[in-house]
């Protein structure tokens, strides 16, 4: 969506490593965000993203009007399964359908082999995934680890929204994963022991303005999980001033936990 910043960079990289060309979109999609989101204030810098893209090697950039993807007259939509329902589709009513139908979009136009995308947007991952499975598109799906700043707070384009006091406010939100992957690795199992061990650590080190939610999913179908036995992540979204922000945190099940 552009605002280009170390971790698109770091997916461009590994696109780079692992292929003979790359292909870079930019295109802040106006179909996924609902009527009172931060479309109009979401930032932009074209020219800056085409000079970062090509430092890093990019061989076609892929940069359309809004006009260009969406002209007049279209009207079709692609409806995401059970996944799209929950946590962040209950909180952005229509936003995967406005994700997925871009994506297969783009996906359509510029032929990929492979696309890269971040884990920092797991759910949005384990959805274009499941599409690509359930359409048979001829692309594979490549998730990446989230890049983080030195504190911890994962990268976003939003960030530059942060006051300086709120910016510190936001490493709480790692802060608080971190303190639910302690909770597992020692020894607790009940899901609700462990979002609560975030919860807390959350509300006394972010001082959040909202919780959208904290959840403890299966990675693959986003459902809640009642208890921790094999892998699964760890989900937050959070509102620090006008800024929403997310992040999660992979969490496997030790042996011997109660």
């Amino acid at each position: 969506m552009g605002a280009l910043h170390a971790g698109h960079l770091s997916l461009m990289r590994r696109a780079r490593r692992e292929n003979r060309r790359l292909a870079v979109s930019v295109f802040v999609n106006p179909l996924q965000f609902g009527p009172r989101e931060d479309f109009a204030r979401y930032p932009r810098n074209d020219l800056r993203d085409a000079t970062l893209s090509r430092w890093e090697g990019c061989d076609w950039l892929f940069m359309p009007t809004g006009r260009g993807v969406y002209p007049p007259g279209f009207a079709t939509r692609i409806v995401p399964g059970p996944i799209g329902d929950e946590w962040e589709g209950a909180a952005r009513p229509g936003h995967f359908t406005g994700v997925l139908t871009v994506v297969l979009k783009l996906l359509e136009i510029v032929e990929p082999d492979t696309i890269y995308l971040g884990q920092k947007d797991a759910q949005q991952a384990a959805l274009v995934s499941q599409m690509v499975r359930d359409l048979d598109l001829p692309v594979r799906v490549v998730v990446c680890p989230t890049v983080r700043e030195r504190d911890g707070l994962a990268l976003s384009s939003r960030n530059v929204f942060l006051s300086p006091s709120e910016r510190e406010r936001a490493r709480g939100i790692v802060r608080a994963l971190r303190a639910g992957k302690e909770a597992a690795r020692a020894g607790r199992r009940e899901a609700a022991s462990i979002v609560a061990a975030a919860r807390r650590t959350l509300v006394r080190e972010a001082s959040p303005d909202r919780i959208d939610y904290i959840g403890l999913v299966d990675p693959r179908s986003f459902e809640p999980l009642p208890r921790l036995t094999s892998r699964a992540l760890l989900i937050a979204a959070v509102r620090i001033g006008r800024t929403r922000l997310i992040d999660n945190m992979p969490i496997a099940a030790v042996r011997g936990g109660r």
